[in-house]
């Protein structure tokens, strides 16, 4: 069993990077990697735990790329070293994330919610601050009775504190990650938001342009259309994957490690027959 798509407190996980790996080791997962969104600061922890632990670790990210529909997130996995390419774009979402924060805030304390930006920083240290960590915050506070309801009512698309996000261009993500010697995977492509009548060109396009694998499997997905989504990734060209997306029990219940759609066990094939020979290739 393994695990190619897992979060930490680096970003909106709720386990520490080495108790990840330490979780893994105990559900028996011989793979992991870890995707926190936009950094790469968990993957030195998570590293010196698996090599305590004898698991192979893999080193990703997730990176959030402009998209006109849906969101578009793209996958670095196998990074071997840090690229300055990288290391500008994570660079630039820690800048861009600062100020869409400060927006929130502004917001919130217009409608008489008492939080600083500050208050946020000291709650939740050496993360990537996002709209997970205000909700968790709201929810501290008495404003919210779970965390859901703070995207509900105040921070979902078209609610009163949303501010849109700044991602990333593709084509660099692409670079980026490619001269980090890493893998460029599509994340949930469900989640592009795009009718299977244009997905295809889509997929094909992002293909084109160096996007190598397709996480055909996925939690937020139905068993029959990650079926539909390996066959069409594999008819383009794309290396599948599979992967839980697991964020802690207490932020996602919904979602186990080592486990995708429909609570099936992610088999090792998408390690040892995908992913692993095009990074030994590549």
């Amino acid at each position: 069993m393994i695990d190619l798509h897992v979060h930490s407190t680096a970003s909106d996980g709720q386990y520490s990077p080495a108790e990840i790996i330490q979780k893994a080791a105990e559900k028996n997962i011989s793979v992991i990697a870890l995707t926190d969104h936009d950094t790469v600061n968990g993957n030195k922890e998570a590293q010196a735990q698996a090599d305590k632990a004898g698991l192979t670790f893999v080193h990703g990210t997730e990176l959030s790329i402009n998209f006109p529909t849906g969101e578009f997130h793209l996958l670095g996995l196998g990074l071997k070293e840090i690229s300055s390419s990288l290391q500008q774009i994570l660079n630039a979402v820690v800048e861009n994330r600062h100020i869409r924060n400060e927006k929130i805030i502004n917001l919130m304390r217009a409608d008489g919610v008492d939080i600083t930006l500050d208050e946020m920083y000291q709650e939740f240290p050496d993360t990537i601050l996002g709209r997970p960590h205000f909700a968790a915050m709201l929810q501290k506070k008495g404003i919210v009775r779970h965390r859901q309801q703070a995207f509900d009512r105040f921070l979902a698309h078209g609610r009163p504190w949303y501010v849109k996000k700044v991602g990333t261009n593709l084509d660099e993500a692409i670079i980026a990650i490619r001269e980090s010697g890493g893998a460029p995977v599509i994340a949930h492509p469900m989640s592009l938001f795009l009718s299977w009548g244009k997905l295809p060109d889509a997929l094909k396009d992002f293909y084109d342009r160096g996007v190598v694998g397709m996480e055909a499997y996925h939690p937020g997905a139905r068993v029959t259309e990650c079926l539909r989504l390996e066959e069409l990734g594999k008819k383009i060209g794309y290396f599948i994957t599979a992967a839980s997306d697991f964020h802690g029990e207490k932020i996602r219940a919904d979602r186990k490690l080592g486990h995708t759609c429909g609570g099936k066990k992610i088999e090792d094939r998408f390690w040892t027959e995908n992913l692993k020979p095009w990074l030994e290739n590549h």
